[in-house]
């Protein structure tokens, strides 16, 4: 998928959403309690072409992503990063044990605490593209940090190790975040580092370059396809 304007790369945040631009004169963060007001907010410094965000897209009604088994597999001593995604009856239950029962019933299987813990986020992104927004797409940074590195990340991602091996990636592949102008808000270290993993895929997706886990995508309701591209 080629595409033109500015990308921009997102994740999420204690206070909502976290986002890096990867702009010629140097990225610019910007944070919002929303997804879609992060965008607005961005489109105030140029039309934002496409959107990456560390966030499942694509859920299904039964079974379980091949995107996440996949890229799982990918990412070996770091594949503790990615979680299961459960089908959306799952995530809209009123409680955690209610949608792994939902789950077991849809996929066979529950689903952990942590992912439970992701689904307002989810669900957030999946209204709004169900609702039309197509410019948004799956990126998970650990898999970005893989390609970038030629393997999984040496370490943690929280750790100073972790922090210092992934920002000298990012400033080789010509994102440097020494030079990230804008507000990060409350967003911590490694959220901005991951929003700026995933801003660089969504330069590879504008130029056409990016591949997709699993290849083909895997068709999802809607119209949409669950798939996270590297």
């Amino acid at each position: 998928m080629a595409t033109t304007g500015r990308v921009l790369g997102v994740d999420g945040c204690r206070d909502g959403w976290v986002g890096v631009a990867p702009d010629p004169d140097g990225p610019r963060a910007y944070t919002a309690p929303d997804l879609r007001a992060l965008v607005a907010l961005a489109e105030g410094d140029g039309s934002v072409g496409l959107v990456g965000v560390d966030i499942p897209v694509g859920l299904l009604d039964e079974g379980w992503r091949l995107a996440d088994q996949e890229a799982a597999r990918a990412l070996g001593a770091r594949r503790a990063s990615i979680f299961r995604t459960p089908v959306r009856a799952a995530l809209e239950a009123p409680d955690h044990a209610s949608g792994v029962r939902i789950s077991a019933r849809a996929s066979g299987g529950g689903f952990s605490v942590q992912a439970w813990g992701l689904r307002v986020k989810v669900l957030e992104v999946d209204l709004l593209v169900r609702g039309g927004e197509d410019r948004v797409r799956e990126v998970h940074p650990e898999l970005s940090f893989a390609r970038l590195a030629g393997r999984p990340a040496l370490h943690p991602k929280k750790t100073w190790a972790g922090q210092q091996e992934r920002l000298a990636l990012l400033a080789a592949a010509g994102i440097d975040l020494t030079r990230l102008r804008g507000g990060t808000g409350s967003a911590a270290p490694d959220d901005v580092v991951d929003a700026a993993a995933v801003a660089w895929t969504a330069l590879r997706l504008a130029r056409g370059d990016a591949v997709s886990v699993p290849s083909p995508p895997q068709p999802a309701p809607y119209g949409l396809h669950a798939a996270i591209w590297v």
